[in-house]
């Protein structure tokens, strides 16, 4: 689990733009991080599998 005083430093304007980082909205994980549905790894693979993404689909072939 993410600290709280870092969740409110990646939320906040960083002194030079380049400070900035991702960090998931969800549970704060800095890593694993997925731009295109703004949270982490863990977070993803749990919400599509309870189908709260709307159009994730697991894959089968």
């Amino acid at each position: 689990m993410a600290r709280k005083s870092l969740k409110n430093k990646a939320v906040r304007e960083p002194r030079f733009k380049v400070r900035h980082y991702n960090r998931c909205p969800i549970c704060g994980r800095p890593r694993g991080y997925i731009r295109m549905f703004n949270m982490c790894r863990c977070c993803f693979r749990k919400l599509a599998r309870e189908g709260k993404i709307p159009g994730v689909v697991k894959s089968s072939w």
